[in-house]
């Protein structure tokens, strides 16, 4: 059995100093987005900038996003765009991923119905399927679409999931490889260059420039598809096959979109929200009101939101293990878009951030241990491997965290 996550300070070294956002709530721990089939042990990851003033990139670009870009500009784009890639007899002429939440109900509905694209959706299964989630997902579908549901081999994506727990305390890992692919892939497979996702995580941290690309950078879903370089879970393709079993083909859902196949195709994932000026609480409106989209009947553990992320079992554990390895959870990546979006003050969000963020996801957490086969003993021994030392620090038999927003608001 794998021996479990080190300090992630060593794993990645995060920065000594803990800062936060004059701005949001959020910290400079967070992690920039990383090439998932490429993720190993012993990756070192950027985090997000902040500025002279102490602010975030991602509040700097919500600034310019205000202020500067030039909306109007930007949706003759996109029109444009449209017009070189509609079809004129029906067929499909772009790829639409999503789970029928609010962000790819918007997409596909204002492309279709707006600019008058023929999508098809494509759907990369969760691990397990909330009753709200694929509700749904039903009525996406039936609010005017074609869906395609692709369901990764069940024994695998279990194993790469426990795996990825214990070797990067990160069980979301093989679900995000999948959503971020199956949009470049299905563009391969139907040679429909055009892919749509919705808004660049650069939204949220990363380079700030990067939001003003209007396409996905290519290294994040394509290369070589070698079942034996891939890394998942923290565990090269090779080793999966020598001590765990699995073949090259239990392996080619995870693998990057054959790179040469794709530049023959012309395939190019566009991020909607490079055109459209992105705000995730009003794309939840216009999906209630377009596809009917419905939020959860009560509050995300670890946070205060309904409507967001609500689709699989094992989603709250990913924001738990982000808690555990940087110190920012649910409650605190919610906060902070709202308040970048002007929906709740900076005073809230520190507020809900020192109420909810702490929160453990009890609802599923039994259903957690049966899918990943861990034991209790077991995932609380990974879980306190990967807590850096500059983060928390153990009390009276408590793990607590050395530094949280609500902690620095009092310090100053």
């Amino acid at each position: 059995m794998a021996a479990g996550p080190g300090g992630l300070e060593a794993y990645y070294g995060l920065p000594r100093e803990v800062k936060f956002c004059r701005r949001c709530v959020i910290s400079n721990q967070r992690p920039d987005s990383t090439v998932e089939f490429r993720h190993g042990k012993g990756e070192r990851k950027s985090t997000i900038a902040f500025d002279a003033e102490g602010v975030c990139s991602a509040c700097r670009y919500a600034d310019l996003k205000n202020r500067e870009i030039d909306w109007r500009q930007r949706e003759a784009e996109l029109i444009d765009l449209c017009n070189r890639h509609r079809s004129r007899t029906g067929a499909y002429d772009c790829i639409v991923p999503g789970s029928g939440g609010k962000d790819s109900g918007f997409t596909a509905h204002v492309l279709k119905y707006k600019y008058g694209m023929h999508p098809l959706t494509v759907t990369w299964a969760p691990h397990l399927y909330t009753e709200v989630g694929f509700r749904n997902l039903q009525a996406w579908i039936h609010a005017g679409f074609d869906n395609i549901l692709f369901t990764p081999n069940g024994k695998v994506h279990r194993l790469l999931t426990r795996l990825a727990f214990e070797n990067l305390l990160h069980p979301f890992q093989p679900f995000i490889i999948g959503q971020r692919q199956i949009g470049p892939k299905f563009s391969v497979l139907y040679g429909i260059p055009l892919v749509f996702y919705g808004e660049n995580q650069a939204e949220y941290g990363h380079r700030l420039e990067d939001n003003f690309i209007p396409t996905m950078d290519p290294r994040f879903y394509a290369g070589e598809p070698d079942p034996e370089s891939v890394l998942l879970g923290g565990v090269s393709g090779r080793e999966l096959m020598a001590a765990h079993g699995l073949t090259p083909p239990d392996l080619h859902p995870y693998l990057a979109v054959d790179e040469a196949r794709a530049r023959a195709v012309g395939t190019e994932v566009h991020y909607l929200g490079y055109y459209l000026k992105w705000d995730p609480q009003e794309c939840y409106y216009y999906a209630v009101a377009n596809t009917g989209f419905s939020p959860n009947d009560e509050r995300t553990e670890g946070s205060y939101s309904k409507y967001s992320s609500i689709d699989d079992r094992i989603d709250p554990f990913h924001y738990y293990t982000t808690y555990i390895k940087f110190g920012i959870g649910r409650a605190t990546y919610d906060a902070a878009q709202e308040i970048r979006h002007g929906k709740i003050t900076r005073e809230e969000g520190v507020a809900l951030v020192r109420r909810f963020d702490h929160e453990f996801p009890a609802k599923y957490f039994a259903e957690f241990l049966d899918y990943t086969g861990l034991t209790v003993e077991r995932f609380r021994q990974c879980v306190d491997a990967a807590r850096s030392p500059h983060l928390w620090e153990r009390t009276d038999g408590e793990w607590r965290l050395r530094h949280a927003v609500w902690m620095e608001e009092h310090r100053s």
